[in-house]
């Protein structure tokens, strides 16, 4: 198992920012995709956003596009998730996820292979 462990969730107002860190051992970070998904009480796992295993590529959720962006460090084997300008919509628990079987992004969960135990987002109105 690919150990992935998220961090920098907490309680921030709307309009706020915060930035997630998914930090990862035991792979060759480089060679994977990664993405971004967040689960609401009761709802399905969404994708949120995704990254070339160079960082060249990336996808986002249209509801998070021009607020989100995606990053990576492959000498540090952590891929970041800065939010801006954050809605009381966004409030989730935030998973990274990685890609084991191709380096490019893709934006359905069934695609990842290594999950983390999530990270909680709460914007408050």
């Amino acid at each position: 198992q690919v150990p992935l462990v998220e961090s920098g969730g907490g309680l921030v107002q709307a309009g706020g920012s915060l930035r997630l860190s998914c930090a990862a051992s035991g792979l060759t970070f480089s060679r994977y995709a990664m993405g971004w998904f967040r689960q609401a009480p009761g709802k399905e796992r969404e994708f949120v956003a995704a990254i070339s295993w160079s960082g060249g590529r990336t996808l986002y959720a249209d509801s998070v596009k021009g607020r989100f962006t995606i990053s990576r460090d492959n000498a540090k084997n952590t891929v970041y998730l800065q939010m801006n300008s954050l809605k009381p919509e966004d409030t989730a628990v935030y998973y990274c996820a990685a890609r084991a079987t191709d380096t490019l992004p893709s934006s359905r969960v069934g695609e990842y292979d290594y999950w983390g135990q999530g990270t909680q987002v709460t914007v408050s109105s």
